[in-house]
């Protein structure tokens, strides 16, 4: 029966970390709206993640859209013309880019590249003793830290989501023009797209543009304050805070999906 109770107990310990998780993100909710827990200590390290999470990720995640765009606009818009049902091209683009691709994609480049930063930029924190520093000093280490990673990650992906599906829908108009297909004029695209989308999918975009990345934060920085007093421990709790980031972003995306169109 020992694997039994092994399992029982990683199962149990599993639980209480999603609630412990659950219970960090709703704090952050809380803090957040409090303008006393924003000094400029805080709102320097907020403008900080900002520019790392968000700014220095454009690039990469316009490099990324540019090329989804170019695969999947014009695939989908070919496919259509050949069957003749060019006017499901707007439905399609939105389920297709709007729904799943941007914020999925735009999620997964942010987990690995901030995610890991900050539990390992925690982590090794946590060992040189720089928190208890911080706390002795009469700086909340859930202010300081916590609270700025994550609403700066929220607003960094709520933006690159943004400009994946503006990059993406540009991208694939303009390779659709170049390759012959017809794409009509700029302003049929941008009607056809926009009379499909719905209030629904407005709130599908907010939620896996929002969310995520605040659970996203929330789990790599527990991750990082659980780190203990050795070095090789910082790598391990990075590997954890990456994989349940990304389980969490797959499972919440599948929910609100499931929810929202079924």
């Amino acid at each position: 029966m020992n694997w039994l109770g092994r399992l029982g107990e990683r199962t149990l310990g599993k639980i209480h970390f999603f609630f412990h998780v659950i219970a960090v993100a709703a704090s952050v909710l809380v803090v957040a709206v409090r303008p006393r827990h924003w000094p400029r200590t805080v709102r320097d390290v907020l403008a900080r993640q900002i520019l790392f999470t968000g700014v220095e990720a454009i690039r990469f995640i316009s490099l990324i859209a540019l090329l989804v765009g170019i695969s999947i606009v014009v695939q989908v818009h070919v496919l259509l013309t050949r069957v003749g049902q060019s006017d499901l091209l707007g439905p399609i683009l939105v389920a297709v880019i709007i729904r799943e691709l941007g914020p999925l994609l735009t999620n997964f480049v942010i987990i690995g590249r901030s995610g890991a930063a900050v539990t390992t930029e925690l982590g090794n924190m946590k060992i040189n003793g720089e928190i208890d520093v911080l706390d002795s000093q009469g700086l909340d280490p859930f202010t300081y830290l916590v609270l700025p990673r994550a609403i700066g990650m929220m607003v960094s992906v709520f933006c690159l989501t943004i400009v994946f599906i503006v990059v993406a829908f540009a991208s694939g108009f303009l390779s659709g023009l170049l390759m012959g297909a017809n794409t009509g004029t700029p302003l049929m695209f941008i009607d056809s797209v926009m009379g499909a989308l719905t209030p629904t999918d407005v709130m599908s975009l907010l939620a896996k543009a929002l969310i995520p990345p605040l659970l996203t934060a929330t789990i790599c920085c527990v991750e990082g304050f659980n780190v203990g007093g050795a070095v090789t421990e910082v790598p391990q709790a990075t590997t954890r805070s990456l994989m349940k980031s990304v389980a969490m972003l797959f499972i919440f995306s599948a929910m609100v999906s499931v929810l929202a169109f079924i």
